[in-house]
C-alpha cells in the first residue's frame, strides 16, 4: 500500500484541479486543505421497507501550486458506507504552464460526459443517473490526459490515455483506453459537446473492444439550469468494476443506451426546485430497462452548506420492482 501511495504522489494526473477536483482551484499561497461531508437519511420503499442514516460521501484532501508551472491534488474517501477502510481517491500533479496544452498523469476521473465530470458536491440531485453509473464505469482510472481551455473559452478539450481497469489497479491487458471530451461555448449561457471512449476492458484481452459515445448540452440563465445527456455504449465491459461510483453493475447486452434531462430554478430565496428524468436500456436478454424520475428541492443556507430533499420514482421493465426512495441529504464543504 505504501508503494502505491508513493507512486501516485510522484506521477501526474488526469486534469487540472479546478476542473477535475471538488475543492475549486489550488492556492498560490501554499497548501489548501479542503473536503466535504454528505450526511443523509434514506427511506427505501421496498418490501419490507428499510430506512437508515448514512454518509453518501466523506472526503478530505489537499491541493496547491509548486512554482511555477505545477499543481497537485490528493483526496481520500472516508465514508464507511462506501468502503470499510479509507482509500486514496485521486492523486495528481499537473503541468499547467500553457492554457491550451496542459498535461497530467495519475489517478483521476474518467474525462467522459457531463454528469460524470460534475463534482459530487455540485450535483443538483442526490444521485447520478443509471445511464451514467452503468455505462461510464470505471468512473476513475489511472492514465494521462492532455487538455486545454477553461470555462471562459469558446472551446475546451480533454484527451486521455488510460489503463481502463479502474481505480488503483494495474492495466489488465497490453492495450490502453482512449477517452476524450470536447465542449463548445458559443454563448456565456450555453455549452454543448460530446465524448468518446475506445478500449479493451477485459483481462488479457485485446480482441474484444468497447466503444462509447456521448452528447451533452447545458443551459444556465438567470437562475434557470437545464441539462441533458445521451450515452450509447457497445461491446465488451469489465464485470468487476461495479456500477460507476456506487451501485451494482447490471448485466449488459452487446448494445446499451440511455440518458437524462434535468431542469432546475434557483429562486431569490435560495430555494431550488429540481426535476430530473433518466432512462436506461441494458440491451440484455431479459430486455431490462429503467425509467426514473427525481422530484427535488434544494436549499442553500450559504455557499458551503446545502440541504437536498429528493423523491426518486423508479420504473423497471419487464417487471417493476418496489424500490422507490425518499432521501434527505445535508452537505457541508470546507
Amino acid at each position: 500500500m505504501k508503494r502505491f501511495i508513493i507512486l501516485l504522489s510522484i506521477v501526474f494526473a488526469a486534469s487540472f484541479a479546478k476542473a477535475q477536483g471538488c475543492g475549486g482551484g489550488p492556492s498560490e499561497e501554499g497548501v489548501k486543505v479542503f473536503g466535504f461531508l454528505q450526511s443523509q437519511y434514506e427511506y427505501h420503499m421496498t418490501d419490507p421497507a428499510t430506512n437508515s442514516f448514512s454518509f453518501e460521501r466523506a472526503r478530505i484532501g489537499v491541493m496547491g501550486k509548486i512554482p511555477y508551472d505545477f499543481s497537485y491534488y490528493v483526496v481520500a474517501e472516508l465514508s464507511p458506507f462506501i468502503s470499510d477502510n479509507p482509500y486514496l481517491l485521486d492523486a495528481f500533479i499537473t503541468y499547467d504552464r500553457f492554457k491550451w496544452g496542459r498535461v497530467s498523469l495519475g489517478s483521476f476521473k474518467t474525462p467522459f460526459g457531463l454528469e460524470t465530470n460534475t463534482a459530487c458536491n455540485g450535483l443538483m440531485t442526490v444521485y447520478r443517473s443509471t445511464a451514467t453509473l452503468q455505462m461510464v464505469a470505471p468512473f476513475r482510472d489511472l492514465g494521462m490526459v492532455f487538455m486545454g481551455g477553461d470555462t471562459s473559452t469558446l472551446l475546451t478539450y480533454q484527451l486521455g490515455v488510460m489503463n481502463g481497469s479502474g481505480l488503483g489497479r494495474f492495466d489488465n491487458n497490453t492495450a490502453k483506453d482512449y477517452v476524450g471530451r470536447v465542449i463548445f461555448r458559443p454563448f456565456s449561457f450555453l455549452r454543448f459537446g460530446g465524448s468518446f471512449r475506445y478500449g479493451f476492458p477485459s483481462y488479457n484481452n485485446t480482441t474484444d473492444n468497447r466503444t462509447t459515445f456521448g452528447g451533452e448540452v447545458q443551459f444556465n440563465y438567470k437562475g434557470i439550469t437545464a441539462q441533458a445527456e445521451y450515452i450509447s455504449d457497445e461491446g465488451d465491459y469489465n464485470r468487476d468494476l461495479g456500477g460507476g461510483c456506487s451501485g451494482n453493475l447490471i448485466e449488459l447486452g452487446e448494445k446499451r443506451s440511455g440518458g437524462w434531462a434535468m431542469l432546475a430554478y434557483r429562486t431569490q430565496w435560495d430555494v431550488e426546485p429540481v426535476f430530473k428524468f433518466d432512462f436506461f436500456d441494458s440491451g440484455n436478454l431479459l430486455k431490462y430497462k429503467e425509467n426514473n424520475m427525481t422530484f427535488g428541492i434544494n436549499y442553500y443556507f450559504n455557499d458551503w452548506t446545502r440541504l437536498q430533499v429528493n423523491y426518486v420514482y423508479r420504473a423497471e421493465e419487464p417487471v417493476e420492482i418496489d424500490n422507490d426512495e425518499f432521501v434527505v441529504q445535508v452537505q457541508v464543504k470546507f
